[in-house]
C-alpha cells in the first residue's frame, strides 16, 4: 500500500486557526432566527381563513350554542398549529445541513495530526483525508494517492470522481467533474488519500449556498389556498352586509321596538349564518387532513397538506435519476470477451470459462474489503457467480500495488500465489488506459474502441481488464511497463427500479410529463430513458448547453425537451423556474442536499424517505417513505380524487345556502309574512351540511375516468363558471319548491304549520342534493350501490331527527312548529325529493354527447 507523504505541511498554528476562528465564525450554517409564537400567531390571525372561523364560532356563542363554538373554535388551533409546524420546517432543514456538514476531521496543526470537530475548521487548515471520510469543508487538495470522491449529494452521479492534487490551485471548481483538485464538504471520500487545504467554510461552502438558497425560497400558497381565501373574503363581506340590512330593513318595516329589534337581530344572525359559509375553511382542513392519512396508506408521507390537493393538478413530473428511477447502487451487468459475452440481467446458467477469469482478474484488481461501489458490485458478483470455483484466492497476498494516476486511468495489483516467486498481475481501469498498458495494436485498439461504443450506448459505465505473470524480481517499478494481456471488458449500471416503466405510463395516460433531470452523462441519462419509457428522449439537453441559453429560451425549448445531463443544483432551479414560467404545474422528485432548493421551488417537492438526505426530505411537501416511484402514481390519483370532491363539496355548501340565505330574506321584505328560518332551524340544517361535506363528499371514491383525463388547466377556479352555475341552479330550485310550498300551506294552515312543512321540505331537498352530487357522472341511482359509511348515518340521522322534531311536542316548541297532518306532510316531502331530478337528466344528456 503506498503511504501518502505529508512532510514539509505543518498546516496553521493554534494561535491563527483561534484567531480565524473567532472572526470568521464556526464551520457550521447559522441558526435562523426563530419568531417567537405571538408573531406566528398574529400572522395566521390576519388569514382570512382564521377570521371566518372565529366569526362563525362567535355567532354560535351569540346564539348560546356553546358546543358549535368550540368545535369551530377548536379549528383556529388545528389551523395554526398546522402554521407553526410549517414555520420549523425551514429551520429543521438548515440543522440538517449544519449536521451533514460538521463531521469529524482530522487536521495539521504546528505539524502535528489533531483529530478536532468539524465546525472547529478554519480557512487554510490543511485535512488528511482517508477512505470512509466524510470531507469537513470545501477545500483544494494538495497532495493526495488514487483519492475518488461520492459527489452525489451535490451532483446527482452515481458514480465517484477521480481527484489529482496541485500546489498551484487557488479557486474551487464546480463538483462532479474528474480530474480536479477540489473536494467539497459533506461528500464521502470512496478511495484513496489526500491532504485538502480548506478554503470555504460554513456559508461560503457549497453546501451553505444551498442553505442560502432554501432561506430565499418560500413556498408559494396553492391555488386552492388562494381562491379559498379570496371566497371566504367575498362572503364575509357579503353576509356582513346582507346582516347588517336584514336587521334594519326588519326593524323599519315593523315600526321598531324592542321586540321589533330583537327579532331583527335574531333574523339577521341568522342571514349572517345562512351567507356565512363557515364550512369552506373546515372543509379545506377536513379534505386535506385524511387526504393526508389516506394517501400516507400508500407510503407517502405529507409535510404541508395543501400539496396533495396540487398534486393533482401536476402537470410535469421532474425526476432526478440517480435513487429515483434508479436504485443509486452500481451493478455488474455486462461480461464480455472476444470470444463470449453475457448480460447478467437475463442471465440463469453457469458462467462460460472464459468470463470466469474475466470475473476473476476484476476482482483481483480490486481491494479486499472495498469501499469503492464498483470494486463492491464486483465481489457481490463474484460471491453470486463463482463462489465455490477456483478463481477467488483468499490465500493469496498482495505483492505489490499500482495505483491510479491521471496519465494512466486503471489500477493493478501484483499478487503472490503460494507457487515460488511467482507473481499474477490483474488490471482493471479505462478501456484506453488497459488497452495501452496491453500495448494493443491500432487495429486492436479500433475494434476495441467500437466495442466499448456499443457497451456505453446501453449507458453502462465500461471498465477493462487485463492479466499478466511474472515473478516478484523482475516486476517493473512503472505502472506502464506491465506486460498484460487484454481479458475482457465490463459494463456498469445503475439499475432502474423495477416500478419505474409502469408508474412513468400511468403518468402519461393521466397527462403529466415526466422530466428527467440528472447530473450523469448523457449517454447514460438517454438509456435512463428509454427503459422508464420516458418519450423524447433523443434529444438531451447538457448542463453546459444549458448554461449558454437565456430564461427565455429554456423556457421554449423545455416544451420538447425531456431529458436534462450533466445539470448543476443551480441549473435544476433554472429548469423549475421555466417550467413555472410556462404554466405548468411542477412536481419536482429528489433526494440529495442538491435538490433540496429545487424541492422547494417546485408547487411540490416529494423528496425519497429511504436513500434520501434529511435536507431534501425537511424541504418537501412530500416524502415517499419506501422510495418507489410508483407510489407518486397514486398520489397523483388522490390528489385528483380530493379536487373533485372538494369541488362536489364545495357546489353542495353553494346549493343550499342559497335556499337558507332566500328563506331568511324574503319574509323580512313581506310585513305579513313570518320569519321562515330562525337560528334554532339553522343549527340543525348545520347537523346536516358540516358531516355531508366534510365526511360522505370526502369519502367518496375517485371517478372511474380519474387517471385517464389531463391534468386540469393551472387556469381552472375551484369555484368555476360551470360549479358555481350547477349549485346556483340546484339551490335556486329548491328554493322555489320551499316558496311554493310555503305559499301553498300559508293559505290554509297556520305559521307555524306553514313554517314545518318548508322546513321538512328543505331537509328533504338537502338529502337528495348530496345523492345527486356524489359523482357529476353517474347517476344517483347507480351510486347507490358504491358504499359510502357516512352517507348511511348522515341520511339516517337527519331523518330520525326531523322525525322527532315534527312529531314530539316538546321539539316542536323548540322549532315553533304546529302538528302536521299526514297528506300535509306527504306532498312536502314529495316536492323536496322531485326539486333537483333535473340534474340527474343533465347527466344523462351528458353521457350521450360523449357516446
Amino acid at each position: 500500500m503506498t503511504i501518502l507523504d505529508i512532510g514539509g505541511l505543518p498546516g496553521l498554528s493554534a494561535k491563527d486557526a483561534r484567531a480565524r476562528f473567532e472572526n470568521e465564525g464556526p464551520n457550521e450554517l447559522p441558526t435562523q432566527k426563530k419568531r417567537s409564537l405571538l408573531t406566528i400567531g398574529l400572522e395566521v390571525a390576519r388569514e382570512p381563513m382564521f377570521l371566518m372561523l372565529v366569526a362563525a364560532g362567535s355567532l354560535y356563542l351569540l346564539m348560546g350554542e356553546p358546543a358549535d363554538a368550540l368545535m369551530l373554535l377548536g379549528f383556529v388551533f388545528v389551523v395554526m398549529a398546522i402554521t407553526i409546524i410549517q414555520e420549523r420546517r425551514t429551520e429543521r432543514a438548515l440543522e440538517a445541513l449544519r449536521d451533514l456538514s460538521s463531521p469529524r476531521a482530522l487536521v495539521i496543526r504546528d505539524g502535528v495530526h489533531r483529530r478536532i470537530a468539524g465546525r472547529e475548521v478554519v480557512r487554510g487548515d490543511l485535512v488528511i483525508l482517508g477512505e470512509g471520510d466524510r470531507v469537513p469543508a470545501d477545500g483544494l487538495l494538495r497532495r493526495c494517492i488514487n483519492l475518488s470522491t461520492d459527489e452525489s449529494l451535490l451532483t446527482g452521479e452515481s458514480v465517484p470522481v477521480r481527484k489529482v492534487a496541485s500546489e498551484q490551485a487557488r479557486e474551487l471548481d464546480k463538483p462532479g467533474g474528474d480530474d480536479l483538485p477540489s473536494v467539497f464538504s459533506g461528500t464521502l471520500v470512496t478511495a484513496g488519500q489526500g491532504i485538502a487545504e480548506i478554503v470555504a467554510t460554513g456559508v461560503d461552502s457549497q453546501l451553505g449556498k444551498i442553505g442560502k438558497a432554501l432561506e430565499r425560497v418560500a413556498p408559494e400558497p396553492t391555488l386552492l389556498q388562494k381562491e379559498t381565501r379570496r371566497l371566504v373574503r367575498t362572503f364575509a363581506i357579503v353576509g356582513l352586509m346582507a346582516c347588517t340590512m336584514v336587521v334594519v330593513v326588519f326593524a323599519v318595516t315593523r315600526g321598531g321596538g324592542v321586540h321589533v329589534w330583537k327579532q331583527g337581530l335574531l333574523a339577521g344572525i341568522a342571514m349572517a349564518m345562512a351567507t356565512l359559509p363557515e364550512e369552506f375553511p373546515v372543509v379545506l382542513t377536513v379534505f386535506l387532513a385524511l387526504g393526508a392519512w389516506r394517501i400516507s396508506r400508500s407510503q407517502v408521507l405529507t409535510r404541508r397538506m395543501p400539496a396533495v390537493e396540487t398534486l393533482g393538478a401536476a402537470t410535469v413530473l421532474c425526476v432526478d435519476k440517480t435513487g429515483t428511477l434508479t436504485q443509486n447502487r452500481m451493478t455488474l451487468r455486462q461480461l464480455a470477451v472476444s470470444s463470449s459475452a453475457v448480460d447478467l440481467a437475463n442471465h440463469q446458467d453457469e458462467l462460460p470459462e472464459v468470463l470466469h477469469s474475466l470475473l476473476e482478474n476484476a476482482i483481483l484488481a480490486s481491494k479486499r474489503d472495498p469501499f469503492d461501489p464498483m470494486e463492491r458490485a464486483l465481489h457481490e458478483a463474484g460471491d453470486r457467480l463463482i463462489k465455490n470455483t477456483e478463481h477467488l484466492h483468499p490465500g493469496w497476498s498482495l505483492a505489490h500495488e499500482y495505483p491510479l494516476t491521471p496519465s494512466l486511468l486503471a489500477v493493478s495489483h501484483a499478487w503472490l500465489t503460494g507457487n515460488g516467486d511467482e507473481v499474477v498481475v490483474a488490471s482493471k481501469g479505462a478501456p484506453e488506459a488497459i488497452a495501452d498498458l496491453c500495448h494493443l495494436s491500432p487495429e486492436h485498439k479500433q475494434s476495441l474502441s467500437r466495442w466499448v461504443d456499443a457497451l456505453s450506448s446501453q449507458g453502462l459505465r465500461v471498465l477493462g481488464v487485463a492479466r499478466g505473470v511474472a515473478s516478484r524480481d523482475t516486476l517493473p517499478g512503472v505502472h506502464h511497463d506491465l506486460s498484460l494481456e487484454m481479458v475482457g471488458l465490463l459494463g456498469f449500471e445503475d439499475p432502474l427500479r423495477p416500478t419505474v416503466p409502469a408508474a412513468v405510463a400511468e403518468c402519461r395516460a393521466a397527462g403529466v410529463r415526466v422530466v428527467m433531470i440528472t447530473g450523469d452523462y448523457p449517454t447514460t441519462a438517454q438509456s435512463i430513458a428509454r427503459q422508464a419509457g420516458i418519450s423524447n428522449c433523443d434529444t438531451v439537453i447538457s448542463g453546459v448547453e444549458l448554461d449558454t441559453m437565456s430564461n427565455e429560451d429554456l423556457a421554449g425549448r423545455i416544451k420538447q425537451v425531456q431529458v436534462f445531463a450533466r445539470v448543476v443544483p443551480e441549473q435544476k432551479l433554472r429548469i423549475v423556474n421555466a417550467l413555472k414560467a410556462n404554466r405548468e404545474v411542477v412536481a419536482m422528485t429528489g433526494d440529495g442536499v442538491n435538490d433540496a432548493p429545487a424541492l422547494k421551488t417546485a408547487h411540490i417537492g416529494i423528496a425519497m424517505g429511504g436513500r434520501g438526505t434529511d435536507v431534501a426530505r425537511e424541504s418537501a411537501s412530500l416524502v415517499l417513505l419506501d422510495d418507489d416511484f410508483s407510489s407518486i402514481v397514486a398520489a397523483v390519483r388522490l390528489g385528483r380524487r380530493i379536487f373533485d370532491n372538494i369541488k362536489k363539496a364545495i357546489a353542495f355548501i353553494l346549493a343550499v345556502h342559497v335556499p337558507i340565505a332566500g328563506l331568511s330574506m324574503i319574509p323580512v321584505f313581506f310585513t305579513d309574512w313570518p320569519l321562515l328560518l330562525l337560528p334554532v332551524h339553522i343549527v340543525f340544517l348545520e347537523l346536516i351540511i358540516d358531516p355531508a361535506c366534510s365526511l360522505i363528499f370526502e369519502a367518496e371514491h375517485a371517478e372511474a375516468n380519474v387517471m385517464q383525463r389531463p391534468p386540469r388547466n393551472p387556469d381552472e377556479r375551484l369555484f368555476s363558471i360551470r360549479t358555481i352555475g350547477v349549485a346556483v341552479m340546484q339551490g335556486l330550485s329548491v328554493l322555489a319548491v320551499c316558496l311554493g310550498v310555503f305559499l301553498l300551506a300559508r293559505s290554509s294552515h297556520s305559521a307555524e304549520v306553514a313554517r314545518a312543512l318548508t322546513f321538512a321540505t328543505l331537509v328533504v331537498a338537502f338529502i337528495v342534493i348530496i345523492l345527486v352530487n356524489r359523482s357529476w357522472t353517474r347517476s344517483a341511482f347507480a351510486m347507490l350501490r358504491v358504499p359510502n359509511t357516512a352517507l348511511k348515518w348522515v341520511v339516517s340521522g337527519a331523518v330520525i331527527f326531523l322525525a322527532a322534531i315534527l312529531t314530539v311536542p316538546l321539539a316542536q316548541r323548540l322549532f315553533d312548529f304546529a302538528p302536521l297532518h299526514l297528506v300535509d306532510l306527504a306532498i312536502s316531502l314529495g316536492a323536496g325529493l322531485v326539486c333537483v331530478l333535473w340534474f340527474e337528466l343533465l347527466k344523462i344528456a351528458r353521457r350521450y354527447q360523449r357516446v
